[in-house]
């Protein structure tokens, strides 16, 4: 009888365009498949991941042919989402006005994740995005 195990951290690196994006969510909605409560992480964990990576592809001073890394731990009961790119910029949280088309991600993820933060790459090229999620719990009937 084969034993279920709890998938580990998932790495992936996805080419730096927005048609990536859609992918990184598959690649989120399947390792949440493999979780027992993984359900209860993916309405925000998906729409958290499509910024962040949204974000590195528009944002990003790197060139277009350096990928994107993303990231998925379940780490006590939170997910943890992290998004690495070759840039040198830091993302910003800034008010958005109401005509405003854009700019409204970070926004998104700071109201929406328990913690969110970004931090230099080990061996010093490039930083990362992460993101804390908090499961969802469903409401009684």
């Amino acid at each position: 009888m084969l034993a279920s195990r709890r998938p580990r951290t998932f790495a992936a690196r996805l080419d730096s365009r927005t048609s990536s994006t859609p992918i990184a969510r598959q690649l989120l909605r399947a390792y949440l498949s493999a979780l027992p409560t993984g359900d209860r992480y993916s309405d925000v964990a998906e729409l958290l991941l499509g910024e962040l990576f949204a974000n590195a592809v528009q944002h990003c001073d790197a060139p277009s042919d350096r990928l994107i890394e993303i990231r998925f731990a379940l780490i006590n009961s939170r997910l943890r989402l992290e998004v690495h790119d070759a840039g040198s910029g830091r993302p910003s949280l800034h008010t958005s006005t109401p005509d405003d088309e854009h700019g409204r991600g970070l926004f998104l993820v700071n109201e929406l994740a328990e913690r969110w933060g970004c931090c230099p790459r080990a061996g010093g090229v490039g930083k990362f995005v992460w993101a804390l999620i908090t499961p969802a719990f469903a409401h009684a009937a």
